[in-house]
């Protein structure tokens, strides 16, 4: 397995000789206009260039995995791309119904039994958020990848840490995690994704996993920095298992 972290949420997993591209976000720097309602309105997004080119992040994808279609995880430079006979999994018929419209033919929806050749892709449960600011974020989905020649691995994806996100991880005991950690913010509301101390929940509830936290300094709401991060983890003396990539950093697991 390898891991590649482009920017925000969007990685590049070569499983068992696959590669899953996943949540892009594939505009250059500064295309979008800020999120509302949240700090640095006065920064375009996303605030960082892609560390390789589209057509480098593309080349070799076998499927493409879109957790929700919030713009920072689905936007208007993937859907151009992309080739549309490109096999793309999604959450749920509302979203395939979206997908399909811009123009991909080949989308299948996430089951908790789906298989691609050959390879277990599990959909999990995620809360994109705590309380009423639910009703803004909509549903998500985070994915588990399991193959008998290849550690599991856990992409969370847009979730706070809560109990549907322990129970994934007591179900397929992961070897490695994925959690979305820029503890991104509305003025009110909240956590949309997880923050220091849901990824120290993490920690407690896999303690032998390696945990990757990505979504971080990329989109204008951002909360939580990598620095701000790297020092918890030191605090939490939780070093040899948490990590936080740089844009274009890679991983390899055997």
């Amino acid at each position: 397995m390898k891991i590649t972290h482009i920017r925000n949420a969007t990685l590049l997993v070569e499983y068992e000789g696959k590669t899953f591209l996943i949540d892009p976000m594939l505009a250059e720097k500064g295309t979008y206009p800020p999120f509302p309602n949240s700090i640095r309105q006065d920064q375009n997004n996303p605030l960082v260039n892609l560390p390789i080119s589209v057509e480098e992040i593309i080349a070799d994808v076998d499927a493409v995995i879109v957790t929700h279609l919030h713009l920072d995880h689905f936007d208007d430079a993937a859907k151009q791309a992309l080739p549309n006979d490109i096999k793309m999994f999604v959450q749920n018929e509302e979203d395939a119904a979206v997908v399909k419209e811009a123009g991909f033919k080949n989308v299948e929806i996430l089951t908790q039994n789906t298989v691609f050749k050959d390879i277990q892709l599990i959909k999990t449960k995620g809360e994109h958020g705590r309380g009423e600011i639910l009703k803004r974020t909509g549903l998500v989905c985070g994915v588990v990848f399991k193959h008998q020649s290849e550690k599991t691995l856990y992409v969370a994806g847009d979730t706070v840490w809560y109990s549907a996100v322990e129970e994934e991880i007591n179900t397929h005991q992961p070897d490695v995690i994925v959690v979305n950690g820029g503890d991104n913010q509305f003025v009110e509301g909240g956590s949309l994704v997880m923050g220091k101390e849901d990824i120290y929940e993490v920690y407690k509830a896999a303690p032998k996993a390696t945990i990757i936290s990505v979504h971080m300094e990329a989109v204008n709401h951002w909360t939580l920095s990598r620095e701000e991060l790297k020092s918890f983890i030191n605090e939490k003396d939780m070093t040899s298992h948490v990590f936080v990539p740089d844009d274009g950093e890679i991983y390899t697991f055997k």
